[in-house]
């Protein structure tokens, strides 16, 4: 047993990355579970699934990028989500905490770009993080599928030599419009936000809306111990299968 309560890791965590900085439409604070309440070990996730609640022991708190309750929820039907997950979180006493907009501004596209891809940011407008490139489009998109692991991505080619790039971690499609680069590497892109992309010659890389923010519960953890506290990285699967051929899928 952890000798901090829950409200003890909320109050560290808000000093970290500030809840009041979330969007309005956000829901990021705690979301289940009472501040008084001590708790077995904090484990560190992008989601939450079924099999992630089952494997960890009774007590636990989680910390995790989206959270479970977005809107207000009118009913409870335990064979839908979110309420499935509801369930079996107040059965094993569980707590919750998410930090999803607040850390997307301070800390997780940074990381992000500078960790994983290995630039350096030139500036931060609220969730586009800016870096300057001067590459080929060709040689770039390589880099990043490389450096992100990436097996299959979609990409929008704007122009053949990019000088500067922004990244947005998650769904960033719609901040396209106010871009101030050549360049955007984000995920969830839907196609007429890539055919607008496409006439105003702006080069765009899918990377994923998973793929790009799975490395929160790294970004957290490293947050967390300059604060003396240890979390346990113990992420969310990808939803998505990835079909690789007819005979094959993972």
């Amino acid at each position: 047993m952890i000798d901090k309560s829950v409200g003890d890791i909320l109050e560290i965590v808000d000093e970290i990355s500030p809840f009041d900085l979330q969007d309005s439409w956000d829901n990021s604070g705690l979301i289940v579970g009472k501040k008084d309440k001590l708790f077995s070990n904090i484990y560190l996730s992008l989601d939450l699934d079924t099999e992630l609640i089952d494997s960890v022991e009774d007590g636990s708190l989680f910390i995790v990028h989206h959270p479970l309750i977005f809107g207000g929820l009118k009913s409870l039907d335990f064979d839908t989500y979110p309420a499935k997950l509801i369930q079996k979180i107040i059965k094993k006493d569980i707590s919750v905490i998410a930090m999803h907009t607040n850390f997307d501004k301070t800390h997780l596209n940074r990381y992000v770009l500078e960790e994983i891809l290995g630039y350096k940011v030139s500036e931060i407008d609220g969730y586009l993080a800016y870096f300057d490139l001067g590459k080929e489009f060709d040689e770039f998109v390589n880099e990043v599928a490389k450096k992100l692991s990436l097996d299959s991505f979609r990409v929008v080619k704007g122009s053949n030599f990019i000088k500067s790039a922004a990244l947005c971690t998650g769904s960033g499609a719609s901040l396209l419009s106010s871009l101030r680069a050549d360049l955007l590497l984000t995920g969830d892109l839907k196609y007429h936000e890539a055919l607008s992309a496409k006439i105003e010659k702006k080069s765009v890389i899918d990377i994923g809306h998973f793929e790009s923010e799975i490395y929160f519960a790294k970004c957290l953890k490293k947050a967390l111990q300059t604060k003396g506290i240890n979390g346990i990285i113990k992420n969310s699967k990808n939803p998505f299968n990835i079909i690789v051929s007819k005979d094959s899928i993972r």
